[in-house]
């Protein structure tokens, strides 16, 4: 039996991504927001409300990081949701964070989040009310703590945090519990089916 829940944002799991950019006089301002993901091979789509900070600073620079919270960091993170840059001044200092400038674009780089992305502006988007930025990866940067052996990104050791939108809650992710585009060849291999297809 299935129960209809309307027409809602329920997709598990949704990324924390932390938003960094540059204001007037380069002070660093940081945004939690959940609706964003890759949607192509180096483009990232932040879906935001345009009366946001961080939307003034993308319009003015052409450019932002998008870090992976980590669960090391949820305080923080949860933090920079919570807060406007608009309403309290040094909103960034006062996380106790830091933050350096990204070597690609005119964006900063949270030096506590493990991993961030560094992208500058391809396409600013309306439609209807809402306000969507479209960003070319220009770099990806990553603690050298969560990389493995062969030098690639361990989830593991990321320690990502991903949000609920079901009861407003954080959770964290790692386990691999299988590898992907292996995992289904027995369907395949049953059904005389061509991978790819």
């Amino acid at each position: 039996m299935r129960t209809d829940l309307g027409s809602n944002p329920f997709i598990f799991p949704m990324p924390v991504l932390m938003i960094a950019t540059y204001g007037d006089n380069d002070e660093v301002d940081v945004m939690n927001m959940a609706w964003g993901g890759i949607c192509g091979e180096k483009m990232i789509a932040l879906n935001i409300a345009e009366s946001h900070k961080t939307s003034e600073n993308i319009k003015k620079r052409n450019a932002f990081t998008v870090s992976i919270a980590d669960a090391a960091h949820v305080a923080e993170a949860d933090y920079f949701g919570m807060i406007s840059g608009k309403k309290i001044k040094d909103k960034f200092a006062k996380s106790g964070m830091h933050a350096e400038k990204s070597k690609f674009v005119d964006a900063p780089v949270v030096e506590e989040f493990p991993l961030a992305l560094e992208c500058k502006v391809l396409e600013l988007q309306h439609y209807g009310s809402e306000f969507r930025v479209l960003g070319e990866i220009i770099n990806v940067t990553a603690d050298e703590r969560i990389l493995d052996n062969e030098r690639k990104v361990d989830p593991a050791k990321l320690d990502a945090l991903v949000f609920d939108t079901f009861n407003d809650g954080y959770y964290k992710v790692g386990d691999r519990i299988a590898n992907a585009f292996d995992a289904g060849r027995d369907i395949i291999d049953r059904a005389g089916a061509h991978s790819g297809e």
